[in-house]
């Protein structure tokens, strides 16, 4: 006992419980309380108050009586010159269940939210806070906050057995109260203070502390949408992604964030009236530095607090459902940053990273990489995936960074990496995380999507994990992209040297559920906006992108483009401040949102556009080889046999009575045409449409001959 109180009073204990509380003594019971800021303690006793004797003068106070006071029992104290009264912490018995605290080690507690952090809880009829913490290597561990002077002494937690999880129920504590988690390391004695893992908000930054949560309020309106989609063919489906940044899409004028409900009033119809079909939202994960772009997240169950709360959050989602928009989240699983205050070394150890940097330190962006390996480490991410797709009904997750993940000599020298227990340079942990995360959530949310942002050629990325895939839904198509935006970016009298830019990727474009983005990751650091891309005088650069666009909208994969695109956004995107809306009062931008509106709705409401866009019975070339003229045609078809016809000159150079081959004969509308008046463009085309032609070309047994305007793509189509 003298040792055991020593380390109680010199804050090293991992049981206060063995010591605080109501304890049998020979002479019946004794009531123990450790308060080192306070200069009296009282017992609350239905026949009146007792003091309790101060015992240690660093603040141990005792009471002893024959008979135990009625749990919870209740004191009143004096400290700093104020009196208040509390429910005794100590006067509860354990928090977590023996099942919870299992699978959490293994791994497995899916909702580990609800058993983790801070949770507005209460016991034995008194109301409080629980806190759940996992810090295996602690000596103490204990809560601090407002409510204690930010004081590790009173507040001290117990262990649950080897679990390294760490608890205490906090009478008195409601939603809105600031906390962190103080820790003394066993091994250094070393103090630290962090930030709750599994806080569900946080403090304005630049304040880091956690933010206990309230019940949500939000009556939801969506089950309409929740219903459809569990049932929705999202294979042949049409999906065309608006990608933003919510700091930056709009600005008050006073540089003020737009807050959730701000944005559903004013962005749900912006891209309702443009067509798309999906949001996706850049990383909104809590982050302490605005220019991260959330990539660096320290909050992995907290909606950032620039944009107001989690109901607000709630409030946007719905209302993208009930207006046909789903909400896709970029989500960080692949690395964290070294802030001192989040998860870094967060009990003194590397926790949730590796101790070996060669394992557990990303060098392009100097952060830690997860150690996939640990169970709970792993069901830490497994239940912050859950956590979006359950507690916000978002309709998918954008998986960031999975080359990273996937290799352990990602971005790294010979020497700088170990090798898997096979000699290989795979990272299995990461595989088979991510295969159970991918399975978890189509299990659990029908008809939701995962989409992985991976740049090498890794198999069956977008495969079932059953035949032996990763499990994603889709993949961005990094090639594609970056193939054609260094053909575009050519002086078009070039482009004939680069014509298997355009073309190589059909050899693969099957091989993968494919997205076609056009991200924010192309127009920041120097690269240039989309059209600042753009080869040529204003008017070229303006058809260049018009052409880029349309050519984007007919290639088989769905869409994903950055905000400011849609309009031709001259300069380079930064998160400082919003898109240049003025621009749209302007001739030439003006017709750029023109065009993408039209293409937009034609992709999302013809199926020759999108129904087998990952289908080699989708696409056939009509003409690949004309690369001393830059022209491209080919046609789309949908599972009932109807297709499109689409044509594309990138060079400045009109084609009049260019032959190409029809699919079938009859009048082929002309449906669109990126060269349109309407679109700013000189209006040189093929009018309503044409006839086809009794002449086979190219083995097709119709052809036509189409004007092809210049530097634009034009559409045709059979009713």
């Amino acid at each position: 006992m003298p040792n055991s109180l020593e380390r109680l009073l010199t804050a090293r204990h991992h049981d206060p419980f063995a010591i605080l509380g109501l304890h049998p003594d020979p002479a019946g019971w004794v009531l123990r309380v450790f308060r080192p800021d306070a200069s009296r303690v009282s017992l609350l006793l239905p026949e009146g108050n007792v003091d309790l004797v101060k015992s240690d003068g660093r603040g141990l106070f005792e009471w002893r009586g024959a008979l135990a006071p009625a749990r919870p029992w209740r004191l009143a104290i004096e400290a700093d010159g104020q009196s208040f009264e509390i429910t005794d912490p100590y006067a509860f018995g354990p928090l977590l269940s023996d099942q919870e605290i299992h699978l959490f080690n293994e791994g497995r507690l899916l909702e580990a939210w609800r058993s983790m952090g801070g949770q507005p809880t209460q016991l034995d009829g008194t109301d409080g806070v629980r806190f759940a913490v996992w810090a295996p290597n602690a000596e103490r561990v204990s809560v601090v906050g407002g409510f204690n002077n930010w004081d590790g002494r009173i507040h001290a937690m117990r262990v649950r057995g080897g679990s390294g999880i760490w608890e205490l129920f906090i009478p008195g504590l409601a939603a809105g109260d600031l906390y962190k988690y103080e820790i003394r390391n066993r091994d250094t004695s070393a103090v630290i203070v962090k930030a709750d893992p599994y806080a569900q908000g946080f403090e304005m930054r630049p304040g880091t502390a956690a933010v206990v949560p309230g019940p949500s309020r939000h009556a939801w309106g969506d089950g309409e949408w929740l219903h459809a989609r569990a049932g929705r063919d999202w294979l042949h489906a049409p999906m065309n992604i608006y990608e933003i940044h919510a700091g930056s899409w709009r600005r008050h004028d006073d540089g003020g964030f737009y807050n959730w409900r701000e944005l559903a009033d004013t962005l749900v119809p912006y891209v309702t009236d443009l067509g798309y079909t999906h949001l996706e939202l850049m990383p909104i994960t809590e982050h302490p530095l605005d220019e991260s772009w959330g990539y660096q997240t320290t909050g992995y169950f907290a909606p950032s607090s620039r944009f107001g709360s989690a109901d607000d959050f709630r409030h946007f989602v719905d209302t993208c459902h009930q207006a046909g928009i789903g909400i896709i989240l970029d989500w960080v699983p692949g690395h964290f940053p070294m802030d001192a205050w989040a998860l870094a070394r967060f009990d003194g150890t590397a926790l949730y990273e590796h101790e070996d940097p060669r394992l557990g330190v990303h060098q392009d962006w100097g952060t830690h990489i997860f150690n996939y390996g640990r169970g709970e480490v792993k069901g830490f991410l497994l239940s912050s995936a859950h956590y979006w797709m359950s507690e916000f009904h978002l309709d998918g997750l954008r998986v960031d960074a999975v080359a990273s993940m996937l290799y352990l000599d990602y971005s790294r020298k010979d020497g700088e990496w170990l090798p898997n227990k096979y000699g290989g340079r795979e990272n299995l942990e990461a595989i088979d995380f991510l295969r159970e995360m991918n399975a978890m959530i189509h299990e659990r949310f029908p008809g939701a999507l995962t989409i992985a942002e991976e740049s090498t050629a890794w198999p069956m990325v977008s495969r079932p994990t059953y035949v032996g895939g990763l499990g994603f839904s889709m993949k961005w198509n990094m090639g594609w992209m970056n193939d054609t935006l260094a053909y575009i970016q050519q002086d078009p009298v070039f482009r004939r040297y680069h014509h298997n830019n355009l073309t190589f990727g059909q050899l693969y474009a099957y091989s993968e559920n494919f997205v076609l983005p056009f991200s924010h990751d192309e127009i920041v650091h120097g690269k240039r906006s989309l059209l600042g891309k753009m080869p040529g005088d204003t008017w070229q650069q303006f058809a260049n992108l018009r052409l880029l666009l349309a050519y984007q909208a007919a290639s088989p994969g769905k869409k994903l483009t950055f905000m400011g695109n849609e309009f031709g956004q001259g300069r380079e995107w930064s998160e400082k401040w919003e898109l240049d809306w003025g621009l749209l009062q302007t001739h030439w931008h003006e017709g750029i949102s023109r065009c993408v509106r039209d293409l937009n709705r034609l992709y999302r409401d013809l199926p020759p556009l999108h129904d087998l866009d990952f289908q080699v019975e989708g696409f056939a070339w009509i003409d690949c080889h004309d690369a001393d003229q830059s022209i491209l045609t080919f046609q789309r078809r949908d599972r009932e046999g109807r297709s499109v016809v689409v044509a594309f000159n990138f060079t400045p150079v009109p084609r009049d009575g260019y032959r190409i081959g029809a699919p079938a004969a009859g009048f082929w509308r002309e449906i669109f045409n990126s060269d349109s008046a309407f679109y700013g463009g000189g209006n040189l085309g093929n009018g309503a449409g044409l006839m086809s032609e009794d002449l086979p070309w190219m083995g097709y047994p119709q052809s036509l001959v189409l004007t092809l305007p210049p530097l634009a793509g034009v559409i045709l189509y059979q009713d």
